[in-house]
């Protein structure tokens, strides 16, 4: 990996391009996805959790409930850790949470690595690759990915805070969400999937979809559970 495509990830001018450089570099590293987190979490205010990437958009959807995190092997370590961690199948049934990687598995989220980097001020950064296909077994190789990952997500959490801390969501006053979105976000906090919720409105599947992802984007959420997470610490439901 290149010094010089490095820094152009810690410059990157918007977020189109922050998220262009890292899904080409992840890509030179043999990973077709990519995704990363910053989380701002300051006492006494509501967190901020902005997400980045190419998460395919029916795995995001697909998000098991909020609960499985407490669950998510990988998560956990990550909360704890400095360093990057490795996942595979093994990793998820050695914990008792083979059904989490059931779910991720067929997206191709199978194995990977991942980094959480703790910084000043409350931020969090999350970064990890992912891939259909079993990582090396050669310790050089895996000892050099392990360093990779390190550095690019070194440069990309400067890029990140820099792009995505002041993106924090208008209040819900002024992003205020239609009614048939806070239908949808009931639905979904009743655990109704998108055809049950379209069932249920009388309404087609991709304008479930619909709905969801404008709620995601008004309410600063990766995926609708976590939608309804803030939702419910904004007192909207």
């Amino acid at each position: 990996m290149r010094q010089q495509d490095l820094i152009e990830i810690g410059q990157s001018a918007d977020l189109p391009s922050f998220e262009r450089g890292l899904v080409r570099l992840a890509g030179e590293l043999d990973f077709p996805l990519v995704c990363g987190t910053l989380v701002v979490d300051p006492p006494g205010l509501d967190p901020l959790f902005v997400a980045f990437g190419n998460v395919p958009n029916d795995f995001a959807d697909s998000f098991a409930d909020p609960a499985d995190s407490r669950r998510d092997p990988l998560l956990q370590k990550l909360k704890r850790l400095n360093v990057p961690v490795i996942y595979d199948q093994a990793t998820y049934v050695n914990s008792g949470a083979a059904d989490l990687w059931e779910q991720q598995a067929p997206f191709g989220y199978r194995t990977g690595v991942a980094v959480a980097l703790h910084l000043p001020n409350h931020v969090h950064f999350v970064l990890g690759v992912d891939r259909p296909d079993p990582l090396p077994t050669d310790d050089l190789l895996l000892t050099r990915l392990m360093g990779d990952l390190q550095l690019m997500a070194v440069h990309a959490q400067d890029a990140a805070v820099r792009l995505l801390k002041h993106d924090r969501p208008l209040a819900a006053e002024e992003q205020p969400l239609t009614p048939r979105e806070r239908e949808v976000l009931r639905l979904t906090m009743e655990g109704l999937t998108a055809v049950q919720i379209g069932d249920r409105l009388m309404v087609s599947v991709p304008t479930v979809n619909f709905h969801t992802r404008n709620l995601r984007e008004k309410l600063g959420a990766h995926t609708k559970h976590q939608a309804v997470l803030v939702a419910l610490r904004r007192g909207l439901l």
